[in-house]
């Protein structure tokens, strides 16, 4: 059994998000924290995990780089089952931060039975690389995607990104001023909180719009 870290909707729930982390931080970063309390504030249960190569990172204390994709997905595959085997009625959607989100929307192209997939800055170009890009399935996706970005995201802006004729399945959701983890600028305004809370009431919707389908 794969160790799962669960938090309950605060109200009645609507549906659960299988969530994982990105490439650099464990399941329980400040982000993660943060974005979980937020989707339980709007009725989203949430089940968190870590990839192998972070679960011995957290063992050992030692910085370890992403396992390979094969491994990554098959991990996916081995969650999903798990939390799939309690039974529910209500929407599954499964989803990470940034490399977490992209093996997310990987997984769902092998996996017919997945309700959603929910991106966190998705890693569109890595490094600012517009040539080597990482969205040729995100081109054909059938599940419905929502991918929630900011507008300062240096994998990915809406300058980029909107000209890319990505899927009808997905939805874009930009948060303006925001960086990968969704912090604004001071000049906007905004604070990191608000972005977080429309991040996570964005989820909401597409939860709901799910059940509507």
């Amino acid at each position: 059994m794969i160790d799962l870290l669960r938090s309950q909707a605060k109200n009645h729930s609507i549906g659960t998000l299988i969530l994982t982390h990105g490439a650099g931080a464990p399941m329980d970063s400040a982000f993660m924290e943060q974005l979980t309390a937020a989707l339980n504030a709007v009725d989203i249960d949430v089940v968190r995990f870590e990839f192998p190569y972070m679960q011995q990172r957290r063992a050992t204390g030692r910085k370890r780089p992403p396992d390979r994709q094969a491994i990554l997905l098959d991990y996916w595959q081995k969650v999903y089952q798990q939390v799939m085997a309690d039974g529910t009625e209500k929407p599954v959607c499964i989803g990470g931060k940034s490399m977490g989100g992209r093996m997310a929307s990987l997984y769902a192209c092998q996996e017919n039975t997945i309700a959603g997939v929910c991106c966190f800055g998705y890693p569109f170009f890595p490094g600012g690389k517009y040539k080597s890009g990482r969205i040729e399935h995100l081109l054909t996706a059938a599940t419905p995607t929502l991918i929630v970005q900011g507008t300062r995201d240096p994998f990915g802006k809406p300058e980029i990104i909107e000209p890319l004729n990505l899927s009808a399945a997905i939805e874009l959701c930009w948060l303006e001023a925001g960086d990968h983890n969704f912090k604004p600028t001071v000049r906007s305004g905004i604070e990191h909180r608000q972005h977080i809370q429309t991040a996570a009431q964005a989820v909401q919707r597409f939860f709901l719009s799910l059940k509507e389908h």
